[in-house]
């Protein structure tokens, strides 16, 4: 698979990128992907895999699929990618910025619940004492 030129079927794309057929069927509608259309056939080229390499990374850090498809309508600019990277650079800042507040959220939240544990536990372990002292 190192021909630039090789086009690949929905199923090696799936199997390549481990992901289903109703996905890539689903960013083709949301016109993320333009794969060449043979009859009902798909076949994805070059540019359809860097794009979908493009689309998984935008997921996993948690772009919408809107800024996923302006950062790859920027590719095309014509400044050698110095938009879309500029324009890349600023939603990740945002993005990482909103990961870390979740994460901030997230500890405190897990510190207050560990708290609750910890008291609950505490007040068991009181009512089991008083009420073996009783017996």
């Amino acid at each position: 698979m190192n021909d630039v030129n090789e086009t690949m079927t929905i199923r090696e794309m799936c199997d390549a990128f481990d992901v289903t057929p109703r996905a890539l069927r689903f960013y083709e509608a949301k016109e993320l992907l333009f794969p060449i259309r043979e009859g009902q056939k798909r076949l994805f080229t070059h540019r359809d895999r860097a794009r979908l390499k493009l689309i998984l990374r935008g997921k996993r850090f948690g772009f919408s699929l809107e800024e996923i498809r302006q950062l790859l309508d920027l590719y095309h600019v014509g400044d050698q990618q110095q938009t879309q990277l500029t324009r890349t650079v600023e939603i990740a800042k945002d993005r990482l910025d909103d990961m870390i507040r979740q994460r901030d959220e997230l500890n405190t939240a897990i510190a207050e619940l560990d708290d609750q544990i910890k008291w609950g536990e505490k007040m068991l372990t009181s009512m089991n004492q008083t009420k073996r002292a009783a017996e």
